[in-house]
């Protein structure tokens, strides 16, 4: 997620490299020479500085509580590996130099992923083609605190005490650095900016976020087809633009932050070889563009466009400046009015048949009817406006005012600040009560422009899942927006009771009765699979599925179970009729082999 911000300067245009408005900033990676960027990869490589490496140096549980961004752990492994490094490094050791790979990477993970201070000769041993050198070169690394004498560590030393390094120059980390598999299985390495458990006090408030949570939802959730052009609105330090060119041609990658466009063309260039980008002709790939919104690609249309929006519900503050807000998360706008307008404009950027996924929040009122009227109404606001969308809003948790507030004061590491910290919870909470919100929702959108006005098979559909889902849900949602599609032809065409059904692999019946009792009370559909839904059936429901082995057809089954119920009311049929369809989008039932 990424500050879309509030304002656009023409002279920023279109770029594949950086532009005079937008030069990579001081404090920023830089990206202009590929030889170093090449160089970096190399040594990144030769080190096995990848998700399997690390997990390989770190030990499963070490590893996973590095991701939670708990260093502790990993702290004590490393320490391990300088002090049976000086073992071997000592005169007499007998030592052939093995474990030289392990500690390189162990510089690189202390570096990067745990932001200590290195010496300098450990810094040049890891990186032998770049070296310190190079490193600050690129914006990597800066001189860290200048060291006392140290004593060498010795064997007496316990487990948990720090293993003392040798006296002279360190150096730290001046951007995170960590491996991401892409969804073609490439390994890539993403720079953004260093966490709260790197570095000391309240995060600076143009923070460039790295892989978040958020970002991997949204990318497991995109869904992955061919296409010629894709928008990633608010694109941070890049990570939906990497996912978007495995299968897309060219991507327009937007964001307000010049800092967030330099680590995203850093990232870019770094992994040029896995992404299938030509260096020297970035912009024939990704088109970087600094603006607002929309605002950068008014007037065009994509395939397909994603976007992990700052959706974050923030107060404002009078005579608040720009600079004071976390950019990366909260676009200048009250309440949930920035999402809104994503909501009700991004069909405008769509081509006929062109879908858009966004992750988003939004209030949740005392005045509301359903957790969904806002969302309902911002879609219609679209549509007033001539912006014809499907949409597909699925919720996957709500937190109360308080909740949302701890939530993303401990995001910025605010309670570091504790004055600070009580202030900005007060603010949220008077917030939030001067529109009587009374809780928060978060939620994935899918919207589609409709090629042809008259089908609209997918239409409006709400729901809520908190359960956990199979991940990546992408080709479970594809999957679902298919039988859509094909249900609504096959309906237009009077084909629907010609249809012969199967059972989903992934679907399975669960019958609850009352001790004694002759029939089921409850009888239940669950899918193992995609959004793991589970579907309440009624007697005429459940008979009719457990006839769906392909060998029927629905209106012949329809007829069965009429008379079988002795029921051959047409309201009867209807209703089945309307349950088997709600079974058959929802990926209960799918069509058999008869029907090709």
């Amino acid at each position: 997620m990424s500050d879309a911000g509030t304002g656009h300067d023409p002279a920023d245009g279109p770029t594949g490299v950086p532009a005079a408005g937008w030069d990579a900033p001081e404090d920023a990676p830089c990206s202009d020479d590929q030889g170093l960027l090449d160089a970096l990869a190399a040594d990144l490589r030769a080190a096995r500085y990848d998700h399997d490496g690390v997990t390989e140096l770190l030990g499963e549980d070490a590893h996973a509580a590095l991701l939670r961004d708990q260093t502790v752990p990993a702290r004590l492994v490393l320490d391990g590996v300088y002090a049976a490094s000086r073992r071997r490094d000592a005169p007499g050791s007998g030592a052939d130099g093995a474990g030289t790979d392990a500690l390189a990477r162990a510089v690189v993970v202390d570096l990067f992923l745990l932001g200590a201070e290195v010496p300098e000769d450990l810094l040049d041993a890891a990186f032998p083609r770049l070296g310190r050198d190079g490193l600050a070169g690129l914006r990597l690394v800066e001189p860290g605190v200048e060291a006392a004498p140290e004593r060498p560590a010795s064997d007496a030393q316990g487990p948990g005490d720090p293993v003392l390094r040798p006296a002279g120059r360190r150096w730290r980390a001046s951007a995170d650095l960590r491996p991401h598999a892409s969804d073609t299985g490439a390994e890539l390495w993403v720079a953004s900016d260093l966490g709260s458990h790197q570095r000391p006090g309240v995060l600076r408030t143009d923070h460039v976020l790295g892989i978040g949570q958020a970002s991997l939802t949204l990318a497991q959730t995109t869904v992955r087809r061919p296409a010629a052009r894709a928008l990633d609105l608010g694109t941070g330090c890049g990570i939906q633009t990497f996912h978007l060119l495995g299968h897309v041609d060219h991507v327009v990658a937007t964001d307000v932050s010049a800092r967030a466009l330099a680590f995203a063309r850093f990232n870019l260039l770094l992994n040029h070889a896995a992404l299938g980008i030509d260096p020297a002709d970035l912009a024939a790939r990704v088109d970087l563009r600094r603006g607002s919104l929309l605002e950068p690609v008014a007037g065009e249309s994509f395939d397909l466009a994603v976007s992990n929006p700052p959706f974050v519900i923030t107060p404002r503050r009078p005579a608040e400046r720009e600079q004071d807000r976390f950019t990366y998360r909260d676009g200048g706008l009250p309440g949930d009015s920035l999402v809104a307008r994503l909501v009700s404009e991004l069909p405008g950027v769509l081509a006929p048949g062109g879908t858009a996924q966004m992750l988003l929040n939004w209030e949740i009122t005392a005045a509301d009817g359903t957790a969904f009227d806002r969302p309902r109404a911002w879609l219609d606001s679209g549509l007033a406006a001539g912006l014809s969308a499907e949409a597909w809003l699925i919720q996957r948790d709500t937190e109360s005012p308080l909740e949302y507030a701890e939530v993303w004061l401990r995001d910025a590491a605010e309670a570091r600040d504790p004055e600070r910290y009580r202030a900005n919870y007060a603010a949220y909470l008077e917030d939030f009560a001067s529109r009587d919100v009374e809780s928060i929702g978060f939620g994935m959108l899918w919207l589609r422009r409709p090629a042809d006005p008259a089908r609209r098979a997918v239409g409006r559909r709400f729901e809520e899942i908190a359960h956990p889902i199979e991940q990546p849900v992408g080709p479970h949602l594809a999957r679902a927006v298919a039988a859509a599609d094909e249900l609504e032809a096959d309906l237009a065409a009077a084909r629907f009771e010609q249809l012969h059904l199967v059972v989903a692999d992934d679907v399975t019946e669960e019958r609850h009765q009352r001790p004694g009792a002759e029939h089921p009370g409850v009888i239940l559909l669950r899918q193992g699979a995609g959004l793991r839904r589970t579907s309440l059936l009624s007697t005429a429901e459940a008979g009719f599925v457990s006839a769906c082995d392909g060998e029927l057809a629905v209106g012949q089954i329809i007829g069965a179970i009429g008379a079988l119920l002795g029921d051959e009311d047409p309201e009867l049929a209807e209703t089945l009729a309307a349950g088997v369809r709600r079974l058959i989008r929802d990926g209960f039932l799918n069509k058999s082999d008869h029907n090709r």
